[in-house]
């Protein structure tokens, strides 16, 4: 984990601090990881988290980005209350996301989704990395 901001898996929480820290540096200790059928030219989509270790929060703007072979291939929303990943499939996605509000030590949620398509051959693919820059300071 990182001492000032870290990002969240596995259902997380919007205003708690659930969820699983993603792993860092390329640890693959805990990635961000979905199985798609590329025959079916198919996608999902996982609710994500962000949030600032206590006593540290943003200032100016997050961006959250992909980088890698086939960073293509993955997108990322703004949540906007969305109930599940179905009700999610109604947000914007896009190859970044900048989060302008404050972010704090609760989960801010936000939504990443994975897709296929019928011209990729089976493979487990590690190129991707999701990127956080986030500048950071002591909260008040």
């Amino acid at each position: 984990m990182n001492a000032y901001v870290n990002l969240y898996m596995n259902n997380p929480t919007k205003g708690n601090t659930d969820g699983t820290p993603i792993s860092l540096d390329s640890s693959g200790a805990a990635p961000l990881s979905v199985t798609l059928d590329a025959t079916a030219n198919e996608h999902k989509i996982l609710k994500c988290a962000i949030r600032c270790e206590e006593g540290y929060k943003t200032e100016g703007d997050v961006v959250l980005s992909f980088e890698g072979t086939t960073a293509d291939k993955w997108s990322v929303a703004k949540d906007n209350d969305y109930a599940d990943a179905t009700a999610a499939e109604a947000a914007s996605f896009a190859p970044t996301l900048t989060i302008s509000e404050v972010v704090g030590s609760k989960n801010y949620i936000f939504w990443v989704k994975a897709s296929s398509s019928s011209d990729e051959k089976p493979k487990s693919d590690t190129s991707v990395k999701l990127l956080c820059k986030a500048p950071i300071i002591p909260s008040d």
